[in-house]
């Protein structure tokens, strides 16, 4: 299958509608397009220097919780939430009433996200994975009225108000099932020589196409580019996050899945793709630079506090993972009591490390801002 001759599929009659029926794609491909090589090759430098600033970055896990957790916000925002990563940051407490659902749609996005880059450990990359991950994506929130963890058992469809007037209807749920093994069967078909790239951008469409799920669908199949990235160590750590990319051009983001659908036209969807992959790293890459000057900035100024510094020190690494937070926090994490932990955090706030956020006298809550900027 030549990428610029793909045929996407065809439109299936069933009763008073008719849904998409997508070919195949576990089959042999062809890279045939130079601009497509080419921007194949600039995304897979860009990612190579990412891996590199991964792998040489001093406990560089720190840092990755906080690039999951601005991918669960901007996937989760494409989908419609309003949460931003302040508030992603923060304990359940101190979000407004109205914001909560938003808030805990993010936070399973999250937890679903680090649970299934647990368990590639043990398990590949496959549909078990999939609706494990879709299970905790959806525990209690909004839609846990539709089958969490399981395939859909009814016609879904995109845009309009019913299928009569729909955008996109995916295909019968018959035919969910293998065309799901017929993607895991691609995903992992090592006789297919197309460089991982392509596939994954392959994948994602043909993911998007299919929309396994009653609901959760953009977001598995988000999830699903850095699964298929963190299982082949692209790169060795998973600093890759697309969600941001999707988000600043969501139009074109979802006009160049559906152009595939309606002209076939795959080659474009490519090319997006890869100049996402290009730009996030090249993105990734200066939040990192950014991550290491903070650091030594940081580092430099807690010598001044003497015998503090050790405690200090093992401070400044817990605000790496929790850059928004409060004494008790502190307190519990460093395992001081309180009025320690507040005489530090005042220390913090004198070296222009730490600021206050709320202007209360009482339940004060505090924030490494300069760190959590590098991630708005």
């Amino acid at each position: 299958m030549n990428i610029s001759s793909f045929k996407a599929g065809k439109a299936a009659q069933q009763y008073k509608y008719k849904s998409f029926e997508p070919n195949i794609v576990n089959v042999p491909w062809q890279v045939d397009n130079i601009e497509l090589i080419m921007l194949l090759s600039q995304a897979s430098i860009k990612l190579g220097e990412l891996n590199a600033f991964s792998l040489l970055i001093p406990d560089v896990d720190f840092f990755i919780k906080m690039h999951v957790l601005k991918e669960g916000t901007k996937s989760s925002r494409i989908e419609g939430t309003q949460t931003n990563i302040d508030e992603a940051i923060q304990k359940e407490e101190y979000i407004q009433p109205e914001k909560k659902d938003d808030w805990q749609e993010v936070q399973n996005y999250v937890q679903a996200m680090n649970k299934a880059i647990e368990s590639l450990a043990k398990l590949p990359l496959s549909k078990r994975l999939l609706k494990e991950t879709h299970k905790t994506l959806l525990q209690g929130v909004r839609s846990t009225h539709k089958l969490p963890g399981e395939f859909r058992q009814s016609q879904n469809w995109i845009g309009g108000n019913s299928l009569s007037d729909a955008v996109f209807i995916p295909p019968h749920l018959d035919q969910v099932n293998d065309l799901m093994a017929d993607l895991e069967a691609f995903l992992h078909n090592e006789n297919i020589p197309v460089p991982a790239l392509i596939k994954l951008g392959i994948a994602h469409y043909q993911f998007e196409t299919i929309y396994p799920f009653l609901d959760g669908n953009g977001r598995i199949g988000r999830l699903l580019i850095t699964l298929y990235l963190v299982s082949n160590q692209l790169p060795h750590k998973p600093t890759l996050y697309l969600s941001d990319f999707f988000e600043k051009h969501k139009s074109l983001y979802y006009d160049n899945l559906t152009r595939v659908r309606t002209h076939n036209d795959l080659l474009q969807w490519l090319k997006f793709f890869l100049e996402g992959v290009r730009s996030t790293s090249e993105s990734s890459i200066q939040t990192f630079r950014s991550i290491i000057k903070l650091r030594s900035d940081a580092e430099h100024k807690i010598i001044s506090l003497g015998k503090k510094q050790a405690l200090a020190k093992s401070f400044l690494n817990y605000l790496y993972k929790i850059p928004i937070t409060d004494a008790g926090e502190v307190a519990t994490a460093l395992q001081v009591n309180t009025s320690t932990a507040l005489r530090l955090i005042e220390d913090f706030i004198r070296l222009e490390i730490l600021i206050e956020v709320t202007g209360f006298k009482r339940n004060r809550v505090f924030a490494f801002d300069n760190y959590v900027k590098l991630f708005r």
